[in-house]
């Protein structure tokens, strides 16, 4: 016969490891839990956003509490790019070269550093009369990658830039990682911790525009569709010279940005905040913002749900009147004339721009003033202008950061 104390004994050594054993899978789930996490593409459902939103709308109730959530939240993206604290800004070294003669504008290619030797490429368009100071605009593109609808250099592009640039602004519409002269120099968009690059580069190429001459710094707009859409409420968010944001085709509770350029770091998530693209937009208050969106993607319900929640964060501050949207619900992804009309009239009227310079008799947006260039001649570094020895190789592991 087993003595009572043996049997006694077993049952508490069971007990004991089967506590050790859920506590330690507790420990470990906490861990897990605290880890930064990647949000991408459709996350969570449309009725998740919702209650999502609605949860972070509980977290606040006058301008200081939202300011402490807003600080948190910008915090939270700066760490998750691995950009907190900035890195320091070295020289520009600006390259403008081949300056084009239109209708109302000029058009030069451009080429600045945003790390040593790491070149950010694009093209500027300025107004062709006027002493200024002139209001300037950040024109990031999406992933638009046929041959005959690409970056920065499609048709439509080039109209939205040389309009803004004929209502008195400067524009400067500028390659995503893997575009552009960026790809002509072997540099792949899929590369790791793109999204750090890439809004380090919106970061820099304000700095780029406020370095031009009679450029105003209190009136400095971004707008750009989908992938740039993306790009002008991170940088809006994390950067307060951004005075106007335009963010189009691409404000949604429920949908996190399906490249790795948008979501391939935890900007959404981690142990110190939780966010999503709805939440980051309304970053902008008080500051004046259009939302424009269409009902043939993951902007379908803008009026419903992004919009109302962003409203009432400015009305924290009284600004409800400056934040607009348009709606476009029979239209799809894309930027346009309808969305660029809603743009260049938030836009004039928010940046002291002449809208009547693109304006028809009849009221409605005329760009037939526009030469649509061909992409070899808008190109930063070609024959001519070759790329600088300096500059860093595509396969560089580590970038110059430091």
């Amino acid at each position: 016969m087993k003595s009572p104390s043996i049997g006694i004994y077993r049952v508490f050594v069971v007990g004991l490891l089967m506590f050790i054993l859920t506590f330690s899978g507790r420990l470990v789930q906490g861990s897990e839990s605290k880890k930064p996490q990647l949000c991408q593409g459709n996350y969570q459902s449309e009725e998740a956003a919702k209650e999502q939103l609605a949860k972070f709308a509980r977290s606040y109730s006058n301008v200081a509490e939202w300011k402490a959530r807003a600080e948190r939240i910008r915090e939270g993206i700066l760490r998750g790019v691995e950009l907190s604290p900035l890195p320091k800004k070295r020289p520009l070294k600006r390259i403008i070269h081949s300056r084009r003669k239109y209708d109302g504008y000029t058009v030069q290619n451009v080429a600045f550093e945003s790390l040593p030797g790491v070149f950010v490429t694009g093209n500027l368009y300025r107004p062709l009369k006027g002493k200024g100071p002139f209001a300037a605009i950040l024109c990031p593109h999406g992933h638009w990658s046929s041959a005959d609808n690409y970056g920065r250099f499609r048709t439509n592009m080039q109209k939205r830039c040389a309009a803004l640039a004929r209502m008195g602004a400067i524009v400067f519409s500028y390659d995503m990682v893997g575009y552009g002269d960026w790809k002509n120099a072997g540099w792949e968009h899929k590369r790791p911790e793109v999204l750090k690059l890439q809004l380090w580069n919106s970061i820099r190429a304000v700095d780029f525009l406020t370095s031009i001459k009679n450029v105003d710094p209190k009136r400095i707009g971004v707008t750009g569709a989908s992938g740039g859409g993306t790009q002008s409420f991170l940088v809006t968010a994390v950067d307060d010279r951004i005075a106007v944001s335009v963010p189009t085709v691409m404000v949604s509770s429920h949908f996190f940005g399906g490249c790795d350029c948008e979501s391939g770091m935890p900007i959404h998530l981690s142990e110190m905040h939780e966010t999503n693209n709805t939440d980051i937009a309304a970053l902008a208050a008080p500051r004046p913002q259009l939302l424009i969106s269409d009902g043939k993607d993951w902007t379908k319900n803008t009026p419903n749900v992004e919009y109302p929640y962003i409203k009432n964060v400015y009305s924290l501050y009284g600004a409800q009147n400056l934040v607009e949207y348009v709606h476009l619900p029979d239209e799809g992804h894309d930027y346009g004339l309808s969305k660029r009309t809603g743009a260049y009239k938030f836009l004039a009227k928010h940046l002291k721009l002449s809208l009547d310079k693109i304006t028809k008799p009849d009221g409605s947006i005329d760009e037939s003033f526009v030469t649509i260039e061909k992409q070899d001649d808008m190109y930063a570094f070609d024959d001519e202008h070759p790329r600088p020895a300096h500059a860093v190789k595509p396969d560089t592991k580590e970038l110059p950061w430091d």
